[in-house]
C-alpha cells in the first residue's frame, strides 16, 4: 500500500520512528515533511500535501503526525473528499475505517507514544470499509456534505 505521511514540528519524532515501521510492513511511503526539528511548517499546509495523493489516487491512505492530532484532523477534514480522524486507541484505529471510510489517520505524538503507535497504524492500515447498505448511505451523505459526491 502507498501511504502519504507528513508532520509538523510537534510530530516529527514520531513520524521519523514510524516511517521505518511502515516500510518494514511492506508499504511505500510518500513523505511530505517536515524533515528537521528546526523546520516549523503550518499543519494545514502539510495536511494539503498529505491529502493530495489520496485524492489523485496515488496513495491509498495517509497519516498526519502532530502534537495532539486535533489540528491535523481539522485541516484534513476541510479538504473535500477527505475523511480524517484522530486515532488514539485500537478501536478507533479500525472502526474509523470500517464505519466511516476514514482515509487519513491523525496521531498526536504528545498523546500516543511510540510504543502504541505501531499497533494503531497496523490496525488502521489493515482495516477495510464496510460495504453494507447503511454504511454506504452514510458515506454518500458525507460526500454530499463536502461536495465530493460522485
Amino acid at each position: 500500500m502507498i501511504i502519504s505521511v507528513g508532520c509538523d514540528h510537534a510530530g516529527i519524532n514520531l513520524k521519523e520512528k514510524m516511517i521505518p515501521h511502515l516500510i518494514a510492513l511492506g508499504h511505500e511511503v510518500i513523505d511530505h515533511g517536515c524533515y528537521s526539528r528546526e523546520e516549523k511548517p503550518f499543519f494545514p499546509d502539510v495536511a494539503k500535501q498529505v491529502c493530495q495523493p489520496i485524492l489523485e489516487g496515488k496513495a491509498e491512505k495517509g497519516i498526519m503526525f502532530c502534537g495532539t492530532g486535533v489540528g491535523a484532523s481539522i485541516a484534513c477534514n476541510k479538504i473535500p473528499g477527505i475523511r480524517a480522524s484522530i486515532i488514539h486507541d485500537i478501536h478507533l484505529a479500525h472502526q474509523s475505517v470500517e464505519h466511516d471510510h476514514v482515509q487519513v489517520m491523525c496521531i498526536g505524538e504528545k498523546i500516543v507514544g511510540e510504543w502504541l503507535a505501531p499497533d494503531l497504524i497496523e490496525r488502521f492500515l489493515t482495516a477495510t470499509g464496510d460495504t453494507d447498505e447503511r454504511t454506504q448511505i452514510v458515506i454518500k451523505k458525507l460526500c454530499e456534505m463536502d461536495g465530493s459526491a460522485k
